[in-house]
């Protein structure tokens, strides 16, 4: 038995389970794989996040004050806050180019998310506290996270 993880056009996630990768492929063929959820037959098989332990050794600890961290040959030499702003930095531009900005509109553009209102997005915006909180209370994954205003970036 072989557990994969689809996905359907719509966006929705699922498992489908075969008795093998040549099995799973027959049946998509056939047009027997589909989505239980809006039931669209145009399926594929995304990664899944899967471990298996099978008696190997646990990873032996790092030293302590150390990270098991690669450095790129843009960090050597740096010193710890240095390399902290250079990955700062580059965070910040993955969130920037690749959300989009609801501004105050944060807490109900991500409800409308949720309930499959609103096109599957990543987006960022602006919430008090007591709205992220209530996001985090209906089941919404939510993160607070520092950003500059966009307008001083510039």
């Amino acid at each position: 038995m072989i557990v994969f993880d689809l996905l359907c056009s719509k966006g929705h996630r699922f498992e489908g389970w075969f008795n093998s990768a040549a099995d799973y492929t027959s049946q998509q063929e056939r047009g027997l794989v589909s989505c239980p959820k809006c039931a669209s037959a145009k399926v594929a098989r995304v990664p899944s996040a899967t471990r298996a332990n099978l008696g190997a050794q646990p990873p032996k600890p790092t030293p302590a004050g150390t990270a098991p961290m690669v450095k790129t040959p843009q960090m050597e030499g740096k010193d710890a806050f240095a390399i902290a702003q250079m990955l700062y930095s580059r965070m910040l531009d993955e969130v920037l180019t690749k959300t989009e900005d609801v501004g105050r509109d944060f807490p109900a553009e991500a409800r409308r998310i949720h309930r499959e209102e609103a096109p599957a997005r990543a987006i960022r915006g602006h919430a008090t506290q007591e709205e992220h909180d209530a996001l985090v209370d209906e089941g919404i994954p939510v993160a607070r996270f520092p950003l500059p205003p966009t307008d001083k970036l510039n």
